[in-house]
């Protein structure tokens, strides 16, 4: 049995549906459903006995403890966390205290069970943390793309607290020896993501006949990662990684915030074509926002050399899954489009006016 946490987010959730789709070993899944949380993305798991959903949070230790004494799971895989950066601008606290205080509360609660167990079951347990290309700060266009070993220059209040995170799950194996691992992905995209982050945004925006807005001149440019590639990334992590060490997960697809836009508007005009002309003429620039790390890239060598991974998604195959699958599940949208996300929506590019 593993445990997941933050399994019902975007990655974690893809994750755990593709992880039971291929084995029959069960999951526990703890997440505080949060607003980027979703049951409805789990439905078809109802009444599956290889999946325990528990609603709760990492920062509750005693919840954490009493997971790890009753299951006994052999492996954590750690996805919880905030994760959107314009939301971190708005309200760091709640970063601080999921990414590092929950994540410090996980690692103790996973030492203290670690350390209790037989001998060859301590060997076997991992706990593998998922982070992020953006504590690696911001590159140039003429710049090598972060490897392993770049040194951590965190911009943004969500990336600092994914680098101090990162820096725990570290100091864990170094002083205590926790058998950890840690993945540094670039930007996923696919189905179930949260209309908040570009690609889905720009979908949902796009088929309502909003405008599609894009920060700056639209040039920051972002290595992004197809979901399913991701979660093939972990289990091999996970199966085969070697203790201790960070693994970075790209997809090889660098691409401008505006080329991407562009592309979605391309594919919603053949897929489903709007009597008002191109969607592509719905995009709008607006004011940029604070800190805006200018390019993200991913040197995914050393996974494809120690371990054999590599994408199986082109962008141009994953984009066209993604977009179909946006336009198969109106429901889905409409239901995680509550009130408090329109809220948001609009709190957030309240004061971008549109601009030539």
């Amino acid at each position: 049995m593993i445990l997941v946490t933050g399994g019902a987010g975007f990655i974690g959730a893809n994750f755990v549906l593709d992880w039971l789709q291929g084995s029959e070993e069960p999951v526990i899944n703890l997440d505080a459903l949060t607003y980027a949380g979703n049951r409805e993305t789990l439905a078809r798991l109802e009444g599956d006995a290889r999946h325990l959903f528990v609603h709760g949070d990492i920062c509750d230790r005693a919840l954490v403890e009493r997971l790890f004494a009753e299951y006994k799971p052999r492996a954590v895989v750690h996805f919880a966390a905030e994760s959107h950066v314009d939301r971190s601008i708005h309200g760091p606290g709640a970063f601080v205290r999921t990414n590092v205080d929950g994540t410090f509360t996980l690692l103790e609660a996973a030492r203290a069970h670690w350390s209790a167990l037989p001998a060859g079951e301590r060997e076997a347990f991992r706990f593998l943390h998922v982070s992020t290309d953006e504590v690696y700060g911001s590159l140039g266009p003429n710049d090598p793309a972060f490897t392993e070993t770049k040194a951590y220059e965190p911009n943004s209040p969500y990336s600092a607290s994914k680098a101090a995170s990162d820096h725990l799950v570290r100091a864990w194996h170094h002083t205590y020896g926790l058998p950890v691992l840690t993945t540094n992905c670039s930007n996923n995209y696919g189905p179930y993501q949260f209309p908040e982050k570009l690609i889905p945004l720009m979908i949902v925006n796009a088929l309502a006949g909003k405008p599609l807005p894009i920060y700056g001149d639209g040039q920051n440019v972002r290595d992004w990662l197809y979901v399913g590639d991701h979660c093939s990334a972990i289990r091999e992590v996970l199966a085969r990684g070697r203790l201790g060490e960070t693994y970075n997960v790209g997809g090889w697809n660098e691409m401008a915030n505006l080329e991407i836009v562009h592309t979605l508007c391309a594919l919603l005009d053949e897929l489903r074509p709007s009597a008002a002309g191109s969607h592509a003429r719905l995009i709008t620039y607006v004011k940029d926002r604070p800190g805006h790390d200018r390019r993200y890239a991913i040197d995914a060598r050393k996974i494809e050399r120690e371990l054999g991974w590599r994408p199986a998604e082109t962008f141009q195959s994953g984009i066209r899954k993604t977009v179909r699958w946006y336009l198969d599940n109106p429901a889905w949208i409409a239901n995680v489009q509550s009130g408090a996300y329109r809220d948001w929506v609009a709190r957030n590019y309240a004061g971008r006016e549109a601009r030539a």
